[in-house]
């Protein structure tokens, strides 16, 4: 079972290279961010023709995340389930694909360091430990995976010795994430490499992909249960390369029976 995650920065601009992939990579199941697609937008019956079945939430220019899958979607829900108020952002969707509770998750960028959208990033980042504690426990199988907008430490950033203004990299964030992981998942990725310099995301400018000037910010948080079964991970970045690629590229797991 292969499980990834693609922050695809707009589906409509990317809906090729999204079949491409889905193509060549064969996902049972694919967690999307930044669809930037209303409901009503979202292309369900061009998957389903492709063999996912698909669930979306979206709220139109902004955000936006989904999940594919060819193994079936159960209980889909939108949106926190912690008891308090409504997201306004579409930015998280779960749904149990054979036998595995996914969550695809595009957590706010923070822009910078006491910006109120720095403080609706943490704020996000517990509520998303909250719906954890909420729907689910460290023992059954759950992989929450996305775009974190979080370097889980120095390997995973060109340039370390940046200020710590700016986010992605402050001990806040990596905190959050961190509380995470003590609650009961593993960064997969890091299970399998111990290298630096192996990203995620660079940015359309100053030819940063060539340069490898980026970021590990797209992760697969998984419970110790679905750690076991993992067998390779990879960070696809032949989807970065080519003709209008996203920033981003796949992060996949390979999860044997």
């Amino acid at each position: 079972m292969r499980i990834a995650t693609w922050n695809v920065n707009s589906l409509n601009a990317r809906i090729e290279r999204v079949d491409e992939w889905l193509e060549y990579a064969c996902p049972d199941v694919l967690l999307i961010q930044e669809t930037k697609m209303s409901e009503d937008q979202f292309p369900h019956d061009h998957f389903a023709q492709l063999g996912y079945d698909s669930v979306h939430a979206g709220e139109g220019r902004w955000n936006g995340v989904a999940i594919l899958s060819r193994v079936g979607i159960e209980n889909p829900f939108k949106g926190f389930a912690d008891g308090g108020e409504e997201d306004p952002e579409a930015r998280i969707i779960s749904a149990t694909c054979a036998g595995v509770s996914v969550c695809s998750v595009y957590v706010p960028n923070g822009r910078e360091v006491d910006h109120d959208h720095y403080r609706y990033k943490l704020l996000w980042m517990a509520r998303l430990k909250g719906h954890l504690e909420a729907t689910c426990d460290p023992n059954d199988s759950l992989l929450v995976g996305g775009d974190y907008n979080i370097c889980p430490d120095d390997r995973d950033v060109w340039d370390p010795d940046n200020p710590v203004s700016r986010t992605h990299v402050t001990q806040k964030e990596r905190d959050a994430l961190t509380a995470l992981e003590r609650w009961g998942l593993v960064d997969v990725f890091r299970e399998f490499y111990d290298d630096e310099g192996l990203f995620s995301w660079w940015d359309y400018r100053d030819g940063a992909f060539h340069k490898k000037m980026g970021l590990r910010i797209d992760l697969l948080m998984a419970s110790r249960p679905v750690m076991d079964r993992a067998s390779f991970c990879l960070v696809d970045r032949t989807a970065r390369k080519g003709k209008k690629p996203s920033d981003h590229a796949p992060v996949f797991v390979d999860l044997d029976d």
